[in-house]
């Protein structure tokens, strides 16, 4: 959510945002008329209430005639007052709808343009020189570990089984990735998979993407794409001490609806109903955000280089960034059965917008209570499986398993086919 000064003081810089995220700025003016209305219509409830307060302790004083009219007076004020308390209601409510549609302001450095206009900022890795190489769906159902035809058969297009090895690989990886966030001083966290509407409104998944989310409407509960979103919620109307950054891993199922990609990648495991992940998320004070972004960045590839993947690191353009997000790196994977780089984390510096939908806040220098800044961090996916396989296959289908892995495979550092 928008902060209201920097809007007063500079909407110029709002709107400027919107144009560098392809976005109609007219959003921006919505929201100075909301508050300009707003502060109006506060202001007039306080005036009428004020005198109605005035006038109960002269009434108390006075007598005959004078007595009498400032009893119609009062009548008549208290009909003022409450018309003037629902417009203020509704003003607060306005105001609340209209700042909840304008997204974070891009940082400064942030590319401009949509999808396709990122910028690479490192390659890290050499990619494998592989004549003919299998995709992660035929190498996984060659070593008894990715089973889609039953996945479909029992819950539909885009599920799957991970079976054996492949059960293994990914209990594995997340199982690397919560020790390696232990180490770094995050908080290991099993998160719920359903919260309530404001948690998911809070941290900005009702908006442009509300079609991919699931929801329970007989409980009015929501299936999390992530748990950056309970997580986020976890310090909601909290005030917290923040001497330096609290930083959470959040180990959990999630569900995506998918919707609008039909046709897209509906081969194998890369784009599923449900997965399961390993998510960083820190609170930290504002001013340390853009040094606890990278901090995000170097872990996510620490972890790539535990699994021994050639990668490259995005930066995402502003247009591509999702409402919260005011800067997101993205670390891409090669994928030789595709011969190009695929996601496999993101990490967003969300500054101040989801703390102040959530209410999260710490203690200035002053004892001030001030929004939080957040920011979150994929640190292992179900998804990882694709390059994991993918680029350590060798010509007769089996596939070397990373050292880091090993001790989760029995020891083993081959995987053979079973069929």
């Amino acid at each position: 959510m928008i902060d209201l000064r920097l809007l007063r003081e500079d909407p110029d810089l709002i709107r400027a945002s919107q144009r560098l995220r392809g976005e109609s700025t007219s959003v921006v003016d919505e929201l100075l008329r909301a508050d300009e209305e707003r502060r109006a219509v506060t202001q007039r409830f306080e005036s009428v209430r004020a005198e109605q307060k005035s006038l109960g302790k002269q009434v108390a004083r006075a007598s005959g005639d004078e007595r009498a009219a400032l009893l119609a007076r009062t009548k008549e004020l208290a009909v003022e007052v409450k018309a003037a308390e629902a417009a203020a209601t509704e003003a607060d409510q306005a105001l609340r709808r209209a700042q909840l549609a304008v997204p974070n302001v891009v940082e400064d450095g942030v590319p401009p343009g949509g999808e396709d206009d990122f910028v690479v900022l490192r390659e890290v890795g050499d990619v494998p020189d592989l004549p003919q190489p299998k995709d992660h769906l035929e190498l996984g159902e060659a070593l008894g570990a990715i089973d889609t035809e039953r996945g479909a058969k029992v819950s539909g297009s885009r599920f799957y089984f991970l079976t054996g090895v492949g059960a293994l690989l990914q209990l594995g990886l997340l199982q690397i990735a919560i020790q390696q966030a232990v180490e770094h001083g995050f908080t290991p966290s099993i998160t719920p998979s359903l919260v309530r509407p404001e948690a998911m409104e809070g941290t900005g998944f009702l908006g442009a993407h509300a079609g991919e989310v699931y929801r329970l409407e007989a409980d009015d509960l929501y299936l999390v794409g992530t748990s950056e979103v309970p997580l986020a919620a976890y310090h909601s109307n909290e005030i917290l001490e923040l001497d330096g950054p609290r930083r959470y891993a959040g180990w959990s199922s999630c569900y995506r609806r998918e919707a609008g990609s039909h046709g897209k990648d509906v081969r194998g495991i890369l784009r599923v109903h449900q997965f399961d992940k390993v998510e960083m998320f820190s609170f930290c004070r504002p001013e340390d955000a853009q040094a606890e972004h990278l901090r995000l960045l170097a872990m996510e590839e620490e972890m790539l280089a535990k699994v021994e993947v050639p990668y490259r690191v995005i930066d995402v353009a502003a247009g591509d960034l999702g409402s919260s997000a005011t800067r997101k790196y993205d670390c891409e994977a090669w994928v030789p059965s595709q011969q190009r780089y695929r996601e496999v984390t993101s990490t967003s510096n969300c500054t101040t917008f989801q703390a102040r939908r959530l209410n999260i806040r710490y203690r200035d220098a002053d004892g001030r209570p001030q929004a939080a800044a957040t920011l979150n961090g994929t640190l292992a996916t179900t998804r990882w499986l694709i390059p994991i396989l993918e680029n350590h296959q060798q010509p007769d289908g089996s596939v070397r398993v990373p050292k880091a892995l090993q001790p989760y495979l029995g020891g083993r550092d081959i995987l053979e086919p079973v069929r």
